[in-house]
Protein backbone atom coordinates (compact mmCIF):
# COMPACT_ATOMS: atom_id res chain seq x y z
CA UNK A 1 0.00 0.00 0.00
CA UNK A 2 2.42 2.47 1.08
CA UNK A 3 4.81 1.79 -1.81
CA UNK A 4 2.44 2.47 -4.15
CA UNK A 5 1.49 5.75 -2.94
CA UNK A 6 5.20 6.91 -3.86
CA UNK A 7 4.86 4.86 -7.23
CA UNK A 8 1.98 6.75 -8.02
CA UNK A 9 3.46 10.01 -7.07
CA UNK A 10 6.44 8.98 -9.13
CA UNK A 11 4.40 8.17 -11.93
CA UNK A 12 2.73 11.57 -12.10
CA UNK A 13 6.12 13.41 -11.94
CA UNK A 14 6.86 11.22 -14.58
CA UNK A 15 4.09 11.67 -16.74
CA UNK A 16 4.12 15.40 -16.87
CA UNK A 17 8.20 15.73 -16.51
CA UNK A 18 8.29 18.19 -19.60
CA UNK A 19 4.80 20.11 -18.36
CA UNK A 20 6.56 21.86 -15.63
CA UNK A 21 2.86 23.72 -14.06
CA UNK A 22 0.72 20.74 -14.09
CA UNK A 23 3.41 18.63 -12.05
CA UNK A 24 3.32 21.93 -10.03
CA UNK A 25 -0.08 22.15 -9.65
CA UNK A 26 -0.80 18.44 -9.42
CA UNK A 27 1.86 16.97 -7.60
CA UNK A 28 1.62 16.73 -3.70
CA UNK A 29 4.53 14.35 -1.41
CA UNK A 30 2.09 10.88 -0.22
CA UNK A 31 1.99 11.36 3.93
CA UNK A 32 1.66 7.84 4.70
CA UNK A 33 0.95 7.24 8.76
CA UNK A 34 3.83 5.12 9.05
CA UNK A 35 6.69 4.35 6.76
CA UNK A 36 10.34 3.05 7.38
CA UNK A 37 11.88 3.22 3.48
CA UNK A 38 14.26 -0.17 4.03
CA UNK A 39 10.99 -2.00 4.45
CA UNK A 40 8.08 -0.45 3.21
CA UNK A 41 10.09 0.59 -0.33
CA UNK A 42 13.75 -1.11 -0.85
CA UNK A 43 12.25 -4.71 0.41
CA UNK A 44 9.42 -4.01 -1.67
CA UNK A 45 10.96 -3.47 -4.78
CA UNK A 46 13.68 -5.82 -4.26
CA UNK A 47 11.14 -9.32 -3.72
CA UNK A 48 12.43 -11.75 -6.32
CA UNK A 49 14.59 -8.94 -8.21
CA UNK A 50 17.55 -10.57 -9.32
CA UNK A 51 18.81 -6.62 -11.30
CA UNK A 52 22.10 -5.47 -10.02
CA UNK A 53 21.84 -3.28 -7.28
CA UNK A 54 25.15 -3.07 -5.88
CA UNK A 55 28.38 -3.01 -8.02
CA UNK A 56 31.57 -2.79 -6.59
CA UNK A 57 34.60 -2.83 -8.79
CA UNK A 58 37.74 -2.62 -6.32
CA UNK A 59 41.22 -1.09 -8.04
CA UNK A 60 42.50 -4.96 -8.38
CA UNK A 61 39.92 -5.72 -10.66
CA UNK A 62 38.27 -7.72 -8.03
CA UNK A 63 34.55 -7.16 -8.01
CA UNK A 64 31.08 -7.29 -6.28
CA UNK A 65 27.76 -8.09 -7.80
CA UNK A 66 24.48 -7.89 -5.10
CA UNK A 67 21.26 -7.93 -6.63
CA UNK A 68 18.52 -6.09 -5.04
CA UNK A 69 16.89 -9.63 -3.85
CA UNK A 70 20.60 -10.17 -1.71
CA UNK A 71 20.73 -7.41 -0.49
CA UNK A 72 17.13 -7.65 1.07
CA UNK A 73 18.34 -11.03 1.97
CA UNK A 74 21.12 -9.93 3.70
CA UNK A 75 19.81 -6.95 5.58
CA UNK A 76 17.61 -8.67 7.29
CA UNK A 77 20.40 -11.19 8.31
CA UNK A 78 22.32 -8.42 9.55
CA UNK A 79 18.86 -6.44 10.80
CA UNK A 80 18.48 -9.89 12.82
CA UNK A 81 22.19 -10.23 13.82
CA UNK A 82 22.75 -6.68 14.76
CA UNK A 83 19.15 -6.78 17.33
CA UNK A 84 20.90 -9.89 18.94
CA UNK A 85 23.70 -8.10 19.89
CA UNK A 86 21.41 -5.58 21.21
CA UNK A 87 21.37 -2.54 18.70
CA UNK A 88 17.28 -0.99 19.16
CA UNK A 89 15.79 1.57 17.78
CA UNK A 90 16.98 4.96 18.38
CA UNK A 91 20.74 3.55 18.81
CA UNK A 92 23.61 4.89 17.29
CA UNK A 93 25.97 3.45 15.30
CA UNK A 94 29.05 4.59 14.34
CA UNK A 95 29.76 3.10 11.26
CA UNK A 96 33.19 2.95 9.83
CA UNK A 97 33.27 1.02 6.64
CA UNK A 98 35.06 1.70 3.09
CA UNK A 99 33.32 1.12 -0.45
CA UNK A 100 32.36 -1.73 1.04
CA UNK A 101 29.11 -4.47 0.20
CA UNK A 102 28.63 -4.42 4.03
CA UNK A 103 28.16 -0.60 4.37
CA UNK A 104 25.33 -1.48 2.57
CA UNK A 105 23.81 -3.96 4.20
CA UNK A 106 24.79 -2.45 6.95
CA UNK A 107 22.92 0.99 6.24
CA UNK A 108 19.88 -1.05 5.28
CA UNK A 109 19.61 -3.02 8.77
CA UNK A 110 20.24 0.35 10.65
CA UNK A 111 17.27 1.68 8.82
CA UNK A 112 14.75 -1.95 9.29
CA UNK A 113 16.24 -1.37 13.03
CA UNK A 114 15.08 2.39 13.00
CA UNK A 115 18.73 2.70 14.49
CA UNK A 116 20.68 5.63 13.75
CA UNK A 117 23.62 5.60 11.47
CA UNK A 118 26.22 7.83 12.15
CA UNK A 119 29.04 7.67 8.98
CA UNK A 120 32.21 8.19 9.59
CA UNK A 121 35.57 8.32 7.07
CA UNK A 122 38.03 5.52 7.44
CA UNK A 123 40.72 8.21 7.61
CA UNK A 124 39.37 9.80 11.24
CA UNK A 125 42.10 9.21 14.00
CA UNK A 126 41.38 8.26 17.75
CA UNK A 127 40.63 12.31 18.71
CA UNK A 128 37.86 12.88 16.18
CA UNK A 129 36.51 8.97 17.05
CA UNK A 130 36.11 9.78 20.75
CA UNK A 131 34.82 13.03 20.03
CA UNK A 132 31.57 11.34 17.98
CA UNK A 133 31.10 8.76 20.11
CA UNK A 134 31.04 10.88 22.97
CA UNK A 135 28.73 13.72 21.45
CA UNK A 136 27.00 10.89 19.21
CA UNK A 137 25.75 8.81 22.66
CA UNK A 138 27.31 6.13 20.57
CA UNK A 139 26.02 2.59 21.66
CA UNK A 140 27.99 0.49 18.46
CA UNK A 141 30.58 0.45 16.55
CA UNK A 142 31.09 -1.37 13.10
CA UNK A 143 34.32 -0.76 11.71
CA UNK A 144 37.10 -2.47 9.13
CA UNK A 145 39.01 -4.36 10.96
CA UNK A 146 42.58 -3.13 9.84
CA UNK A 147 40.85 0.54 11.98
CA UNK A 148 39.89 -1.52 15.21
CA UNK A 149 42.88 -0.58 16.78
CA UNK A 150 42.06 3.12 16.44
CA UNK A 151 39.53 2.31 19.22
CA UNK A 152 42.23 1.43 21.83
CA UNK A 153 42.01 4.91 22.86
CA UNK A 154 38.04 5.77 22.33
CA UNK A 155 36.50 4.80 26.10
CA UNK A 156 33.34 3.61 26.01
CA UNK A 157 30.61 0.43 26.66
CA UNK A 158 29.64 0.63 22.83
CA UNK A 159 29.50 -2.90 20.95
CA UNK A 160 32.41 -3.31 18.96
CA UNK A 161 32.26 -5.15 15.46
CA UNK A 162 34.46 -5.63 13.08
CA UNK A 163 34.00 -6.16 9.28
CA UNK A 164 36.78 -8.32 7.66
CA UNK A 165 39.62 -10.36 9.34
CA UNK A 166 38.76 -11.58 13.18
CA UNK A 167 40.13 -8.86 15.71
CA UNK A 168 40.66 -10.30 19.79
CA UNK A 169 37.65 -8.53 21.92
CA UNK A 170 35.65 -7.01 19.05
CA UNK A 171 32.42 -9.58 17.32
CA UNK A 172 32.75 -10.49 14.07
CA UNK A 173 30.59 -8.56 11.34
CA UNK A 174 30.81 -11.58 9.13
CA UNK A 175 28.30 -13.67 11.33
CA UNK A 176 25.27 -11.92 10.28
CA UNK A 177 25.62 -14.15 7.63
CA UNK A 178 24.45 -16.89 9.89
CA UNK A 179 21.71 -14.80 11.12
CA UNK A 180 18.31 -15.92 10.19
CA UNK A 181 17.09 -14.25 6.67
CA UNK A 182 13.72 -14.10 8.06
CA UNK A 183 13.27 -10.37 9.55
CA UNK A 184 10.29 -8.89 11.46
CA UNK A 185 10.13 -5.62 13.04
CA UNK A 186 9.97 -4.41 16.77
CA UNK A 187 7.05 -2.66 15.53
CA UNK A 188 5.46 -0.34 13.41
CA UNK A 189 7.86 2.96 12.88
CA UNK A 190 6.73 5.59 14.57
CA UNK A 191 6.19 9.45 12.72
CA UNK A 192 7.50 10.91 15.87
CA UNK A 193 10.88 8.59 16.03
CA UNK A 194 14.32 10.78 15.45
Amino acid sequence: MTTELFRGARDFLLAHREDYATAYEGFTWPRPERFNWALDWFDDIAYGNAATALHIVEEDGRETKLSFGELSVRSDQAANWLREQGVAAEDRILVMLGNQAELWITALAAMKLRAVVIPATPLLGPADLRDRVERGRVRHVIVRSEDADKFAEVPGSYTRIAAGDPVEGWLALDDLYQADASFRPDGPPSPTTR
